[in-house]
């Protein structure tokens, strides 16, 4: 997908900026590999250096998601307990745990949301270990955290996060793989296939023609690609404004299944491997409930659905997958809106730095 040079600002098309930073995904996680990855092993080594006992992550919105994502490498491959923090129980409520020997790893693109800022500096007050994983190595956040990742992802003007959001997913990657002395390896393959699902921006036009009227849409995935469910859903609401509910799988046999239904969509996040195995008692039951079935993932998985789009899974480790399925769902996210003539770059009501407190 390759953008265009830009227009002047008066000219500016509808969703000319997102299109734009969604293009340059591939470079970016180039840069991140190439000029990036000496700098996150630098700092994994020097916090695996401390023994951390527990992980806590503290994010908000699409970082949120990214967080989400460390948090099952992290026990996954680490085995390390993890949470995901409630910032009120600092900010609002003034409470102060001892977080001796607890790593805190603080992501945001922008670095400057405030509590964020009180939150990580609260915990650094209270002992921990305090990690902030941005795009701006000049921000409070940075300033305020005893170690820093910086995910180089150049300026992100669009207000849906797209490539701070792929960047956040490697650059966390590339941490984990650091604290167990990984090299990384398996996401050297990321940039050129990231590339070529960009390349296919026509196959996913063709399907954000089923959702042009939607009024709702469910989005279903079990293991690492929860996470890509939950920010596909995000892109969803923020740009189109259709209600997107995301479930694990596990969740949504819970009582949330009976309300699919032949007409609501459900989009199926189908990582190949063991969380795609988890979730094949899922599909078998929405297929049984005659749900309009979408999958995004292996080919024989998509081949069992309504429609679907094919990932280039073959060969590509689990755990970096996620890098890839959300692609073709942030250009879906996108086509959708295009078709239902808004404007994705300027979502209303949102603003790039969200000033919660």
């Amino acid at each position: 997908m390759t953008a265009p040079a830009a227009p002047g600002p008066l000219s500016e098309p509808p969703g000319r900026t997102m299109a734009r930073e969604m293009a340059e995904q591939p470079a970016v996680l180039r840069r991140i590999l190439s000029e990036g990855a000496p700098a996150i092993q630098d700092v994994a080594r020097k916090i695996a250096a401390r023994a951390p006992r527990f992980v806590l992550l503290t994010a908000r919105g699409a970082s949120d998601n990214a967080a989400l994502y460390a948090k099952y490498l992290l026990e996954v491959r680490l085995g390390l307990p993890c949470g995901l923090t409630s910032m009120s129980t600092t900010t609002a409520y003034g409470a102060r745990p001892d977080l001796t020997d607890v790593l805190v790893v603080t992501v945001s693109q922008s670095g400057g949301s405030p509590d964020l800022v009180a939150s990580t500096r609260a915990a650094r007050e209270a002992g921990a270990i305090t990690l902030a994983v941005t795009n701006n190595p000049d921000s409070p956040l940075a300033e305020v955290s005893e170690h820093h990742i910086d995910i180089m992802a150049g300026p992100e003007r669009a207000l849906p996060a797209t490539k701070t959001y792929t960047a956040s997913l490697l650059a966390l990657y590339l941490f984990v793989e650091g604290l167990r002395g990984g090299d990384g390896a398996p996401a050297r393959v990321l940039p050129d296939l990231a590339e070529q699902l960009l390349n296919r921006q026509e196959e996913v036009r063709t399907l954000a023609a089923r959702y042009r009227f939607a009024e709702r849409m469910v989005i279903t995935s079990r293991g690492y690609g929860y996470p890509t469910a939950k920010e596909a859903a995000l892109k969803l609401m923020e740009t189109s404004y259709i209600p997107a509910l995301s479930y694990s799988g596990a969740d949504l046999l819970h009582g949330p299944l009976a309300m699919v239904d032949n007409v609501s969509p459900v989009i199926a996040v189908v990582t190949d491997g063991k969380g795609g195995e988890a979730l094949q008692p899922v599909l078998d039951r929405l297929r049984g409930r005659g749900a309009d079935l979408v999958v995004i993932g292996p080919g024989h998985q998509v081949e069992q659905a309504s429609a679907g789009f094919v990932l280039p899974t073959e060969g590509v480790a689990e755990e970096v997958q996620p890098v890839l399925e959300i692609i073709p769902l942030q250009l879906l996210a996108y086509e959708v809106t295009i078709a239902r003539g808004q404007d994705p770059d300027a979502p209303r009501a949102l603003a790039k730095v969200t000033e919660t407190r």
